[in-house]
């Protein structure tokens, strides 16, 4: 292998060592677009790389400018290279020197869409500030789309809660401003409820902020509203409404309630029954043991009625005698003529036969004159 083959070889190699290095370190990792409201913060996140060691945050500065402008920067140290429209509305909050480059804007206005690009520079020592080297990531800008209206929260929850079990809903809001949270607040919420906040990246530039209420649901809570309001930074407000409706607790008083009523129904006239037929059982029992039995009283009932019916025959038969004791005393008397001065014409003899029949004796009629 001669002279020149060798150092063509050499040559090669050291451009692919130093190609890296030279060309292939520059990058940076800009989140392309973010949705943007309108008065609120927006934080873009970046970071990068440069082919030097580690160097401290002193020998670096960086700049966000616009793409096509690289002369109208909205961020710089010093403050008055920057646009008078973004002044004191933009800052870096990581640290060079930790290759991060995160912007923070706020007061956002509806102009305020981009794109816009990242720039580093490097100065030769902390003493020398002047720039030894310099890198714009133009092909790695964000680009924002301006919200006039806030997003509305998301509520997640069980489709129907339950009388006296711990009931959950969670409110969540997906934002572009971690530095300053959009507030989460609830309609009702008593000291016996649990609010829980949460604060999470849900993809690269993109947060969610989560506010999660346990509460205890009773009956008197039944097709009300719960309400969550997002309050963002600027003062802009947005809500959701969950329509509550709560599923009472299983119970069998419907079916308890008749059936105890049409039981002790049933055992009170069952027990009313039972007193009256021993009563009248006892009654009955009475009748047949004592003197004023039943068969006592029907005897003297069944005398008393012989004895109304018979009564007649013994008047009629009282009335023959008394005919017959007449006649016969007519027989064995001997007729006596008395003298019409002793006596009446006429004289009328009633007897008394002591049963309530009246009877004349006719043979006892004097008889005035001689025959």
């Amino acid at each position: 292998m001669d002279k020149g083959t060798r150092m063509m070889i050499f040559c090669l190699l050291l451009a692919a060592i130093s190609s890296p290095v030279l060309t292939g370190e520059w990058k940076a990792n800009v989140v392309k677009d973010l949705d943007v409201l309108v008065t609120s913060c927006v934080v873009v996140p970046c970071s990068f790389t440069h082919p030097n060691e580690k160097l401290p945050s002193s020998r670096l500065r960086g700049i966000w400018h616009r793409s096509t402008f690289r002369d109208q920067s909205i961020y710089r140290e010093d403050p008055t290279q920057i646009l008078e429209n973004f002044r004191g509305r933009t800052r870096l909050l990581g640290h060079l020197g930790q290759n991060n480059c995160t912007l923070e804007m706020i007061d956002m206005k509806d102009h305020d869409n981009g794109p816009f690009c990242f720039r580093i520079e490097l100065a030769r020592t902390e003493t020398d500030l002047s720039t030894s080297d310099k890198f714009s990531f133009v092909e790695d800008c964000v680009t924002f789309r301006m919200l006039p209206d806030p997003p509305k929260p998301t509520l997640t929850h069980p489709k129907t809660a339950i009388q006296g079990r711990p009931y959950t809903v969670t409110c969540s809001v997906t934002h572009t401003c971690p530095s300053y949270v959009p507030k989460l607040k609830w309609s009702t919420v008593t000291t016996d409820d649990v609010v829980t906040e949460v604060q999470k990246e849900i993809r690269f530039g993109y947060w969610e902020a989560q506010s999660i209420l346990t509460f205890t649901p009773e009956e008197k809570d039944d097709h009300t509203e719960v309400t969550c309001t997002a309050e963002f930074n600027g003062g802009r407000t947005s809500n959701t409404v969950l329509n509550l409706y709560v599923k009472r607790t299983e119970n069998y008083n419907h079916i308890i309630i008749p059936t105890v009523v049409a039981i002790v129904t049933a055992v009170i006239f069952g027990v009313f029954c039972f007193v009256m037929v021993k009563r009248y059982k006892g009654r009955i029992a009475e009748l047949q043991n004592g003197d004023g039995s039943m068969w006592n009283r029907l005897s003297r009932m069944s005398r008393r009625i012989r004895s109304d019916v018979s009564r007649p025959a013994r008047s009629d038969q009282r009335t023959n005698n008394g005919n017959s004791k007449s006649s016969a005393d007519q027989k064995v008397s001997k007729i006596r003529f008395p003298s019409p001065k002793s006596q009446p014409k006429s004289c009328n003899y009633q007897e008394d036969l002591g049963d309530g029949d009246d009877y004349m004796n006719t043979a006892d009629l004097n008889v005035y004159g001689n025959i």
